[in-house]
């Protein structure tokens, strides 16, 4: 079976640094886009960074600068290394595989909670 298994969530300070990882099994990693979403309380899921098989790399504006997207095909692994983390960076983390070829398929990983907080 698909399996996105995320780690490396918790609660950290503002100024602070976590490293999320995602391991893939069930699919064909290297012809996947990854990407990491974040859904804070009361608002939509959006994206913040992915990553393509060829390995360029997309940022959401807001982490521009502090968080790096990374992948180690041998492992079948996607990293999100998140640094000088702030309040509003708080929010369940979702990594996810996005198949850009025919047949098309996404699929999500549990998510990993994230807390920026004092």
């Amino acid at each position: 079976q698909v399996q996105l298994v995320e780690s490396g969530g918790g609660l950290v300070q503002p100024g602070g640094s976590l490293r999320l990882s995602c391991a893939a099994s069930g699919i064909i990693y290297n012809i996947y886009t990854m990407g990491w979403y974040r859904q804070a309380p009361g608002k939509q899921r959006e994206l913040v960074a992915s990553i393509t098989s060829g390995g360029s790399t997309n940022y959401a504006d807001s982490v521009k600068g502090r968080f790096t997207v990374s992948r180690d095909n041998a492992k079948n692994t996607v990293y999100l290394q998140m640094n000088s983390l702030k309040p509003e960076d708080t929010g369940v983390y979702y990594c996810n595989a996005d198949r850009m070829i025919w047949p098309s398929a996404n699929y999500w990983g549990q998510g990993t909670p994230v807390t920026v907080s004092s």
